[in-house]
């Protein structure tokens, strides 16, 4: 359950925001991450929430924007979104396919603060 880690550093990070920048209390984080990234966004609100207690944080909701997965298809030459990676392009049936997008790490892109 890494979603544990991923709540106490984002946590952290908004406890030095706040710190520098003198604000009280977090109302939503924005996060982006991508589709394949393995992260079960209910499972990190709820470890936020309890890990978030007595914080500048507590009482966030976390708001996700959920990166497309897409492949290469060498093959028919084409760049397709999809939603699971099973090294098969859904265009040709193709093998020969590497994956571009959709691992991305979770980021924080914004946060509305009182």
């Amino acid at each position: 359950m890494h979603e544990l880690y991923l709540a106490e550093s984002i946590i952290n990070i908004i406890s030095n925001y706040a710190e520098h920048n003198g604000f009280k209390k977090v109302n939503i984080v924005f996060l982006s991450c991508g589709r394949l990234s393995c992260i079960e966004s209910k499972t990190l609100q709820f470890a936020f929430d309890v890990q978030a207690k007595g914080t500048a944080a507590e009482g966030a909701v976390l708001e996700f924007q959920i990166l497309p997965a897409m492949i290469h298809c060498f093959s028919c030459e084409k760049d397709l979104e999809v939603e699971i990676h099973t090294g098969v392009c859904p265009s040709c049936g193709g093998h020969e396919v590497v994956l571009t997008a959709g691992t991305e790490e979770l980021k924080i892109l914004e946060l509305d603060v009182d």
